[in-house]
């Protein structure tokens, strides 16, 4: 097969016309041509240096399908969200099913399973276990090392887990958000390299300073390419792009291509921007991806321009998996795993009782972040229970364990902007217990219960319309068409918004308030957390 067009040579930095032979799914040659001129450009495929591909609602076969569409050819996986679930027998799930299609997954041994010892997971995964995982090929590295204090505090399971994949040759994801100073140089010094956490410009910087790599995240819920993509000019040695967290509608639209756009046109040299898109992740966790070199996977994209990097094709180790905006990848038949055992629940379950009580401490969620901010509020009440205040956007935010029936934890939260109704969800990070927000008890119940009949899923309640779709592989992923979720998470979240969320994603950002490892109050299945100090604190204050 011979593929002609302007050849992008990212690491020469240069463009020129030519020939590529592929042969059995390698570059056999690449040829200059003189004389000849092109529209198009071939370069490397994208990859995603940081994703959960759970996050997406999609089975990695399905993932593979909308990715392939955006010139995506390959991922740098953490397996965390079903490792929580359903531990090494969820790993697997995804690896064998990564394999059906093809599709460079990169996955993980995930670090943190449970994330934290204040919160009810499906499983636990001991040093023991991330060895077993780290040996296996296709495990490229350890997962992001969320249990900063346990580095810090040199933890012996943490350091165990982070010795077996430098004993292996592998390096180590990070995640350390604010972490700066003599802290962050004493968590990069324990050998880790990474960082997908950074929000503002100076702390990226003084990571960068001390050797560690950035990746620049955009992704459903936090956003953070605007205040860091100008370190590029920089550091293009340094920096990769991803998006960790993509639900199916914004999947469905783009990727990394839509980062490399909007990079060019801020006016950063294109080859700084595909270092970062194409060649820094391919040499940082040494993957088995081609860069455009004789002899290397033929794994690259044709694209109209080096503007808006609009596809043309995507060939994966020589196969044409995309072409002209459709996917040529097809749908994989696929199992079922889960882990979820509790029962239905009462409105009663979600009755805060006001003991005189004054004040609250508030969550306040905030649009594009993934950390919160502690608020206070003056509590109402009714008949001697603390009430969602409507007028002030202060609702109730509630987490059931989904593991086995426990009491439910309550607290409340600022910025979802729900008039009526309520949102649940059994996609909630880290342990992945049922998180609802909502303005009564008998909404909130009636949206936990449809997640819970389903054994997984999201759930929007108003009036007597109801919605769910549902997430049998862990309560995390669909095995349908990842198109046909795409519409129906998009139906979904309008109907968010018709109750009054002004959230650009509320499932992606109410998936995020039980993640207690990002400051500064959380909700776990056990109680109202402060991320700040790791300990737990009271609903009210007075």
């Amino acid at each position: 097969m011979n593929i002609e067009g302007n050849i992008v040579d990212v690491a020469a930095g240069s463009i020129h016309p030519g020939r590529i032979t592929v042969n059995n799914g390698v570059i056999e040659s690449i040829e200059p041509l003189e004389g000849v001129h092109f529209d198009h450009f071939i370069l490397p495929g994208f990859i995603d240096s940081h994703v959960h591909i759970e996050s997406s609602m999609l089975i990695p076969s399905e993932f593979a399908r909308l990715a392939v569409v955006h010139g995506t050819v390959a991922t740098v996986s953490d397996p965390h969200e079903i490792a929580n679930v359903c531990g090494l027998e969820g790993v697997e799930y995804m690896i064998s099913n990564g394999k059906t299609v093809p599709f460079k997954f990169n996955f993980g041994a995930p670090s943190c399973v449970p994330a934290t010892s204040f919160e009810t997971a499906g499983a636990v995964l001991d040093a023991d276990d991330v060895r077993t995982l780290l040996e296996k090929p296709e495990i490229k590295y350890l997962s992001e090392m969320m249990n900063f204090p346990g580095v810090l505090n040199g933890d012996a399971e943490v350091l165990h887990k982070i010795k077996a994949a430098h004993d292996l040759g592998k390096p180590v994801d990070g995640h350390a958000p604010g972490l700066r100073g003599e802290e962050a140089q004493k968590y990069i010094k324990a050998g880790i390299s990474t960082d997908h956490e950074c929000f503002t410009a100076e702390e990226a910087l003084d990571k960068l300073g001390l050797g560690m790599n950035i990746l620049i995240r955009e992704g459903s819920a936090a956003k953070n390419f605007e205040a860091l993509i100008e370190l590029l000019h920089d550091y293009p040695d340094q920096i990769m792009f991803c998006s960790d967290d993509k639900h199916p509608d914004s999947l469905e639209a783009g990727h990394i291509n839509e980062l490399c756009a909007r990079a060019v046109e801020k006016g950063i040299d294109v080859f700084k921007v595909l270092k970062a898109a194409c060649l820094n992740p391919v040499q940082h966790y040494k993957l088995d991806v081609g860069l455009l070199k004789t002899g290397d996977p033929a794994d690259f994209i044709l694209v109209k321009d080096l503007d808006h990097f609009e596809v043309i094709q995507t060939y994966i180790n020589g196969q044409l998996v995309a072409e002209n905006g459709h996917t040529l990848i097809e749908s994989q038949a696929s199992g079922i795993v889960n882990n979820f055992d509790c029962t239905s629940k009462t409105a009663e379950a979600f009755a805060v009782k006001a003991n005189g009580a004054t004040r609250l401490r508030v969550i306040e969620a905030l649009d594009g972040q993934l950390i919160t901010h502690p608020l206070s509020a003056t509590v109402k009440t009714e008949n001697g229970y603390i009430i969602a205040d409507v007028e002030n956007d202060i609702l109730k935010i509630a987490v059931v364990n989904r593991y086995y029936d426990a009491p439910v934890a309550t607290a409340f939260i600022k910025n979802f902007g729900l008039k009526t109704g309520a949102l649940a969800s059994s996609v909630a990070h880290d342990s992945h217990n049922i998180v609802v927000v909502g303005v009564d008890d008998e909404s909130i119940c009636k949206a936990v219960n449809l997640v819970i009949e389903q054994k997984g899923g999201i759930s929007a309640v108003n009036g007597t319309k109801e919605a769910v779709l549902s997430l049998p592989v862990a309560g995390l992923m669909s095995v349908e068409d990842g198109y046909a979720i795409a519409r129906s998470y998009t139906a979904i979240d309008s109907m968010a918004k018709d109750m009054g969320s002004r959230l650009s994603a509320p499932f992606m950002t109410l998936s995020f308030m039980a993640l207690l490892v990002i400051p500064a109050l959380k909700l776990s299945d056990k109680g109202l957390f402060d991320g700040t100090k790791f300990e737990f604190v009271e609903v009210t204050e007075n």
